[in-house]
């Protein structure tokens, strides 16, 4: 049997699936080499906020800052008040108006409170607070700090022996954390309050009969997770705000582009963590 003639190897034919499948692969490298180190970062920064946190609760010659502190639950959670309870308020009018038209396809009109009740106070009062906190606060705090690498204004709190999480990153972190825990309440608040109105004057439910079936449905723990929840969104819109912000470079384009990333990172991670805490209820049967 003759042997059949060898082809040279610069007229081998390369699969062409081959070139589709390498890019794709680096792309998810370096994706995914990018969000551990993200989190890496924002781990390894909330944990030395904690240090300093546990250090000026226990040294008394480490100052807590409460100027510091104070100013910036002001300036991220009492001013985020409004926006929040009209964005929650119009949330919860919708939710009463959408809701009646298929039960009363049940004759149980009266059911809205129900709904709305365990929706509100378990999900949507901390998500709403979150998602706007991150827009009106967590985009500014990252831009401010930003603003402060791009100045060298870092570099000269170093220089004078301040470190900068304990001056700029811990009163933010903290007044985040509080000032998302009131909003939940605030949120879940008017949201409710709201559809009360709505439904006691247009869709004709008696304010007796709304109330005492929203306090039937309503139980403890659907409250005090949405309380849990807030907290924890607050943390990590401070932590995901603040490390962007530290880690800016490249001037005014840089600003722009931590202050972007901030917002999405932030209603990603809010996402990711509800559906964390959904499960943990789910699995110990609290919802």
């Amino acid at each position: 049997m003759a042997d059949e003639p060898s082809i040279p190897s610069s007229e081998r034919r390369i699969p062409t699936h081959g070139w589709l499948i390498i890019p794709i692969l680096a792309v998810i490298g370096r994706k995914t080499l990018a969000l551990l180190e993200q989190v890496g970062g924002a781990t390894y920064l909330c944990w030395d906020a904690f240090v300093w946190v546990w250090r000026a609760l226990t040294t008394k010659r480490v100052r807590f800052g409460r100027h510091a502190l104070v100013s910036q639950i002001v300036r991220v959670g009492v001013r985020s008040i409004f926006i929040v309870s009209l964005v929650s308020g119009v949330v919860g009018l919708i939710l009463a108006l959408q809701l009646a038209p298929p039960l009363d396809d049940f004759g149980r009109r009266d059911l809205v409170a129900n709904i709305i009740g365990v929706a509100v106070f378990r999900e949507l009062g901390p998500l709403i607070g979150a998602i706007v906190l991150t827009g009106f606060a967590g985009a500014s705090i990252a831009a401010e700090i930003g603003t402060m690498v791009v100045s060298e204004e870092i570099e000269a709190l170093e220089a004078h022996a301040l470190n900068p999480v304990r001056f700029l990153v811990v009163p933010r972190v903290l007044a985040s954390t509080l000032s998302m825990t009131a909003l939940g309440v605030i949120a879940s608040g008017v949201a409710v309050l709201c559809s009360i109105v709505i439904s006691v004057t247009l869709l004709s439910i008696p304010y007796s009969t709304y109330v005492s079936n929203m306090v039937d449905q309503v139980k403890l723990a659907d409250v005090l997770s949405g309380f849990s929840k807030g907290g924890v969104f607050g943390l990590l819109i401070g932590l995901i705000a603040c490390y962007n912000g530290l880690k800016v470079t490249g001037g005014a384009a840089g600003v722009g582009n931590a202050t972007t990333s901030t917002v999405v990172q932030c209603v990603v991670a809010i996402i990711f963590a509800d559906l964390v805490f959904t499960a943990i209820f789910f699995a110990l049967h609290l919802v």
